[in-house]
């Protein structure tokens, strides 16, 4: 049985150059839920074979399902939980090619919170910096999950 979870999410979309001579860089898929969705969506991560983000992304059963531009679904549990994100976010061309190079982008489950709240005043430039700084401050915390979703 399938169980479906159309939930507000917060997604932000990374390509991530590689450190290694001649690797393709990586997609990313951020993703934030509220507080109550963030305890289900951990679980069915975990359930999914992902694991704490302090080593290389495991290889999961997730699956990102794209149409057209968007992400239409992620896919946990062996495809038994479908969470669909409200509204459906877009894509770049750049993170699309990406993802389709390797079949598969690294999703980055993080907990509530971890989106500045502050940012509308800021321009784009220092918004992605607030971002990314709250971001590196959340891997340091611990409570993050990732893993590999084939595309």
């Amino acid at each position: 049985m399938t169980s479906r979870f159309p939930a507000p999410m917060q997604w932000a979309f990374l390509v991530q150059e590689s450190d290694v001579r001649d690797e393709p860089p990586t997609a990313e898929a951020i993703v934030e839920t509220d507080v109550p969705a963030h305890r289900l969506l951990l679980q069915d991560a975990a359930d999914s074979g992902f694991t704490m983000a302090a080593a290389a992304p495991p290889a999961t059963t997730a699956r990102l399902v794209i149409e057209d531009r968007t992400l239409a679904r992620l896919l946990l549990s062996g495809g038994h939980r479908v969470w669909e994100p409200v509204p459906p976010p877009e894509l770049s061309p750049r993170w699309l090619d990406t993802a389709r190079t390797r079949n598969e982008a690294v999703v980055v489950v993080v907990p509530p919170g971890t989106w500045p709240t502050d940012m509308d005043h800021l321009a784009p430039a220092d918004q992605e910096l607030a971002f990314l700084t709250r971001l590196q401050q959340t891997y340091a915390s611990g409570l993050v999950l990732h893993g590999r979703a084939t595309i």
